[in-house]
């Protein structure tokens, strides 16, 4: 597991509301200097801590509909199903779970009938599924984009400014 002190976490923190930040900037508003702020950035990076991508906006293309699909599929077919799910493009998002279903799949389409029509006609008759129990989605909170580094991680603990 990686460490970090509350100056990571506040680079990180700047990095979620802005990804664009430079390091001149960040260094201003975490008060270090730009070198600084350039290597614990890098090191941020090579550890794998951070990631720095673009975030496509599915609603400004059209794709306002979000359904999450919960897969019940035949125990010896759970990993062939996922990797079958993450090859589509509506897919956002495909994992192995545990409890009630074996593989939750995230859809993003422009319309319930689009989403219907997937459901139905290809993860139904994908072989292996025997069931599955699908949400459309009205409203996201808060993304895996807006999670912030909880402070009990850091080993400095001082309050934030």
């Amino acid at each position: 597991m990686s460490k970090i002190d509350i100056i990571d976490k506040k680079i990180v923190d700047l990095l979620i509301e802005d990804g664009r930040l430079s390091c001149s900037q960040i260094a201003r508003r975490v008060g270090i200097s730009e070198r600084s702020a350039r290597y614990r950035l890098e090191k941020l990076i090579e550890r794998e801590i951070i990631r720095i991508r673009a975030v496509v906006n599915p609603k400004s293309l059209g794709y306002d509909v979000v359904a999450d699909v919960m897969l019940e599929v035949e125990s010896d077919c759970i990993q062939e199903v996922a990797r079958k799910m993450t090859q589509y493009s509506c897919v956002s998002y495909v994992a192995y779970a545990i409890g009630e279903t074996d593989v939750s799949v995230q859809i993003i389409a422009r319309s319930n009938e689009e989403v219907y029509h997937f459901v139905t006609q290809v993860i139904g008759k994908t072989p292996g599924v025997r069931k599955t129990v699908t949400s459309i989605v009205p409203s996201v909170l808060k993304d895996v984009y807006q999670w912030s580094i909880p402070l009990e991680v850091c080993e400095s603990k001082e309050t934030m400014t």
